[in-house]
């Protein structure tokens, strides 16, 4: 993926994907009730634009670490979406 992105682009969408995870990280420490899909998706793709980072400057370790970070974020979004499912239907 190198000859598509420069670097600098990697370092920015590495960025980008460290500030969705610190800002799922704050969000879950400072609200009341937490939103489990918002902060699964905003995981998901903060661990997701952090992979694309590491296609430019690699580092094994947190390749596995980002892609077991969007494995249970997926996780977490199939249970949210499934609960929502469950109280849709008792709310009918």
């Amino acid at each position: 993926m190198t000859e598509y992105l420069s670097p600098f682009a990697a370092d920015l969408i590495g960025f980008a994907g460290s500030f969705f995870i610190v800002a799922a990280f704050a969000y879950s420490n400072l609200t009341a009730q937490m939103n489990a899909l918002w902060f699964n998706v905003a995981n998901f793709l903060g661990a997701a634009l952090l992979t694309i980072s590491l296609t430019v400057n690699f580092n094994l370790p947190t390749m596995v670490l980002e892609i077991v970070w969007m494995a249970i974020a997926v996780f977490g979004i199939t249970k949210a979406l499934m609960a929502h499912r469950v109280d849709a239907g008792a709310a009918e």
